[in-house]
């Protein structure tokens, strides 16, 4: 166990051993790696400890460079366990490199089915008992994936936790795949609309891209394909409070004059690639979907929902834009068959992705009577128009669970933990203490 020292912090890394199906607890087992944090000079003290839950899905935990971000805040009150969930960062990697060795696609999707936030909770139950005892309880920070398992969290072991703080992460309780991404359209269009408004230049930029990548065969510098519809969904990042502008610098730079015509630059395409690329989080794009799966909800598959509730909005139809005088709409937080065939770190996974997708009678997630009894104090700040979130489920949520606290605010986006400085989470801090 390596201890280490960062400016401001002390930090210690632990791992822990996990069955991979909690219903076997004797059958094969996984490692979970998680990363505690506290303040220097503090290290003696029994403080409180907050567990953190990373958005997602397969997004590895925060890799602090001492008392920055968040973190700042945090660490005044709190011993933080940064969590790397099942299958991301140092746990028991789930990629392109090590899931054939499991067999078939069937075989992989078989394991990546324990890989949801119902396993995700059972990891931090066996891992709070390990830290803090039987009857130790511990508070829960979750951003935007991880608010979904905190839901999951107050559903299955409310017993475990203290307080809890949620940060553009309640969900739909009993919301389908397919509701999900029918909502989502029309936010990812108002998102498109403010950007070219703010940047009205850019509407003649990104269709000029888009031509480009129809009349051309281009790769990005890792060899995947760069369509004019892997083009557009990289507006996934018009859901941050800097998107817009980074997506402007990026059409800025697109191209060069070349022997034969522009093309588009080296640079351009490296940028891109760092915004396509799912090599450093293929569990996002392989279990996107499945989050949302619950049999009562839709004993179905999921289905590709995003693919099928694209077809139903044809304004994000690429040629019909490049047809007409309109945007090329870009689209955002979407999964599509597609990328299982132009993203290299994908590729390998297409069969089990798509085994992901028909699978049926996915077990729930959340527990609505058990919420509705809830008792564990919630505070969760909830982004007005939020382009990852739908705003009316997340209320509908906070309204069905007993005594949680809302903070709906439109002075940050889905990042706005992160970009905030600590005040989103000391806002939530002092909703549940009773201070606001």
């Amino acid at each position: 166990m390596a201890v280490y020292r960062q400016p401001g912090t002390v930090v210690t890394d632990h791992a822990f051993d996990v069955p991979l199906d909690h219903a076997v607890p004797t059958g094969e087992r996984i490692q979970v790696y998680a990363r505690e944090v506290v303040a220097a000079g503090r290290e003696g003290e029994p403080l409180p400890w907050l567990l953190f839950l990373q958005g997602g899905p397969g997004g590895r935990s925060p890799r602090p460079l001492g008392r920055d971000g968040w973190l700042t805040r945090a660490l005044d009150d709190y011993r933080v366990l940064l969590l790397d969930q099942r299958g991301t960062g140092r746990s028991t990697p789930a990629n392109r490199q090590t899931l054939p060795a499991r067999g078939d696609g069937a075989a992989q999707s078989e394991y990546l089915a324990h890989f949801r936030a119902d396993s995700i909770v059972r990891d931090c139950e066996l891992i709070r008992r390990e830290l803090l005892g039987a009857e130790g309880r511990w508070s829960l920070l979750g951003q935007s994936f991880g608010g979904f398992c905190a839901l999951t969290y107050l559903s299955l072991a409310p017993d475990g936790l203290r307080e809890a703080f949620i940060t553009g992460g309640l969900p739909g309780l009993r919301t389908s795949a397919g509701d999900v991404y029918r909502s989502a359209f029309p936010r990812v269009e108002r998102k498109n609309t403010e950007h070219y408004d703010r940047y009205p230049g850019d509407v003649e930029a990104a269709r000029s891209v888009a031509r480009h990548l129809r009349d051309h065969d281009v790769t990005l510098p890792d060899g995947g394909r760069f369509t004019a519809e892997a083009f557009q969904s990289l507006g996934l990042m018009l859901g941050t409070g800097t998107g817009s502008h980074t997506l402007h610098y990026l059409l800025e730079d697109a191209f060069l004059p070349g022997t034969d015509g522009p093309v588009l630059s080296d640079g351009f395409l490296a940028e891109a690639q760092g915004h396509l690329s799912f090599a450093a989080n293929p569990l996002y794009a392989v279990l996107h979907e499945s989050i949302y799966g619950q049999r009562s909800v839709s004993a179905a598959g999921t289905g590709w929902a995003a693919h099928a509730a694209h077809l139903e909005f044809p304004q994000f139809d690429v040629d019909k834009a490049l047809a007409g005088q309109g945007p090329v709409l870009f689209t955002g937080e979407m999964i599509y068959p597609w990328m299982f065939t132009g993203d290299p770190a994908l590729v390998p996974l297409r069969e089990a992705a798509d085994r992901l997708a028909v699978r049926e009678g996915w077990p729930d997630l959340y527990d609505p009577a058990q919420l509705a009894r809830n008792e564990v104090p919630v505070a969760a700040a909830v982004y007005h128009d939020d382009m990852y979130v739908d705003t009316a489920d997340s209320l509908a949520t906070a309204r069905a669970v007993r005594g949680l606290r809302t903070w709906v605010t439109d002075e940050y986006e889905h990042d706005g933990l992160r970009v905030s400085g600590g005040r989103v989470l000391d806002r939530l801090i002092r909703l549940v203490r009773g201070e606001l």
